[in-house]
């Protein structure tokens, strides 16, 4: 990939591998910082970058790998971070309904990565499984554990707001 095909390339897919990774993550400014830095990342391997398979799946691969090990590093911070001072986060782009947002929250991390992927990144399960590192039949369990999950939540929110 030469220097203007990159340069397509990180116009057309920036916003939405931050909404990707924004969905997975749950924090904007933190998928933003990963999105950057994983492109940061892809310019400096651009010459090879999409010979061995998709370039943005790479980047979001390498964003979410940079999420990952920054939540590791800074878990202890958060947790005595004191929340009544917390920005409020907007919306993931393209998810509409709050509670499913709250909800995607609540899931394991595996399996919201897996619904995100297959339901916002329209990706087909083998992509979800190359990219994720894990078999198809786990990637479908996945899913099927994380809608299950989400059905559960989603009804619960739809139960407390009829007896409201």
């Amino acid at each position: 990939m030469d220097d203007a095909e990159f340069d397509e390339f990180y116009t057309a897919s920036f916003a939405r591998l931050v909404g990707q990774v924004y969905a997975m993550t749950g924090n904007l400014s933190e998928a933003q910082d990963c999105v950057q830095d994983a492109f940061f990342r892809a310019w400096q391997h651009r010459k090879d970058l999409g010979r061995h398979g998709s370039a943005e799946g790479w980047v979001r691969t390498t964003a979410w790998r940079l999420a990952v090990s920054r939540w590791r590093r800074t878990k202890e911070t958060i947790r005595f971070r004191d929340r009544a001072m917390a920005p409020r986060e907007p919306e993931v782009p393209g998810v509409d309904h709050p509670a499913l947002v709250a909800a995607l929250r609540e899931i394991p991390a595996d399996q919201r990565r897996a619904i995100v992927l297959y339901h916002v990144c329209d990706l087909p399960v083998a992509v979800i499984a190359a990219e994720t590192g894990v078999a198809e039949g786990t990637v479908k369990a996945r899913l099927s554990r994380g809608r299950a999950n989400l059905a559960a939540l989603l009804e619960t929110d739809e139960e407390v707001a009829r007896d409201a």
